[in-house]
């Protein structure tokens, strides 16, 4: 990018390429700049199931993920497939509030629940495919005329040098540029397993440290169910047999699949996502970070709102 952009973006994560999009489309001149490509982001490594939206009316959260889900229905974008499955939970009773506005939302009767569940329900959500998302976004944003260079920023004052509004999406690298102290690493381990033939998703509610995933693409399948406060991303395979059991009692034909990859990812924890705007002398900061594990079922909605601060529009109310 010859000209000097109107806008640069920290961050080529999820939260960042959306939201380079929304700006980009809207006639920003926009520049990314980022410590890693796409790929090699925390988000490509998001299961990324977007929904149940289970936050309640008032909740900024609600108001983010439900444009989330009228972006992923109302555009088909390469990645994101609307998949049947079930939400599921230990305790009886456990149906949460607002569950039941959920598309597909059918209630399991005693014969269906899967065994040691007291609450289940199918629903019909998005699932998404995030190495073949990103790149869609990516492109997307380079068809908008963004553009994207390889190169961290030191600190929010260097990034103002190169345009004068920053929209800093950098996720747990906040905590460097702003000092952020509520800002925490999340570890959440991923494994990918050879499909074994599985059309419909799971998804245990995560009411302690370790729970059951099983999120079905067409020829593999990605599995979850642990996290920790934690910075450590080395692989423990004593970790990931407990995962792949705990699936395989909900989905016998994942005992014997072929694992593929085994990765680890740091979410970036928060008590809440911070999407502001700060005024630094002369340059505006937007800050969209600290989305935590809801990183992409977030991501149009703190998006729009972003980019609305940083072209200095009205944001809607939740």
């Amino acid at each position: 990018m010859t000209v000097r952009p109107d806008v640069v973006v920290l961050g080529a994560g999820v939260a960042g390429l959306s939201t380079g999009v929304r700006l980009a489309e809207a006639g920003a001149r926009v520049l990314i700049r980022t410590a890693a490509p796409p790929t090699r982001t925390t988000s490509a490594l998001a299961s990324a199931l977007v929904g149940p939206n289970l936050s309640p009316p008032g909740d900024p959260q609600r108001g983010w993920t439900d444009e989330t889900l009228r972006v992923l229905h109302d555009e088909a974008m390469p990645g994101v497939t609307l998949r049947e499955g079930t939400l599921a939970a230990r305790p009886a009773g456990a149906t949460p509030p607002f569950a039941e506005r959920t598309p597909g939302f059918r209630p399991l009767g005693d014969d269906e629940m899967p065994a040691g569940f007291g609450t289940a329900f199918d629903v019909r959500l998005p699932l998404v495919d995030m190495p073949v998302y990103l790149a869609y976004l990516l492109e997307r944003f380079r068809d908008a005329s963004g553009g994207l260079r390889e190169q961290a920023v030191a600190t929010l004052d260097e990034a103002a040098t190169v345009a004068p509004i920053v929209v800093n999406c950098t996720g747990l690298g906040a905590q460097a540029l702003t000092g952020d102290a509520d800002l925490y690493p999340l570890r959440g381990p991923r494994i990918v397993l050879r499909n074994p033939g599985i059309e419909r998703f799971f998804l245990e509610a995560p009411i302690t440290p370790t729970w059951a995933s099983i999120f079905p693409h067409d020829d593999h399948v990605v599995l979850g169910g642990a996290q920790r406060r934690s910075d450590d991303t080395t692989p423990d395979p004593a970790e990931a047999a407990d995962i792949v059991a705990r699936c395989a009692a909900i989905e016998p034909a994942l005992t014997d699949a072929e694992v593929i990859e085994h990765t680890v990812g740091l979410r970036p924890g928060r008590p809440v996502p911070r999407v502001e705007a700060e005024q630094r002398g002369s340059i505006l900061v937007v800050h969209n970070y600290g989305h935590a594990g809801s990183g992409v079922m977030l991501s149009w909605g703190c998006a729009r709102d972003a980019a609305a601060l940083a072209l200095g529009q009205s944001t809607p109310p939740a």
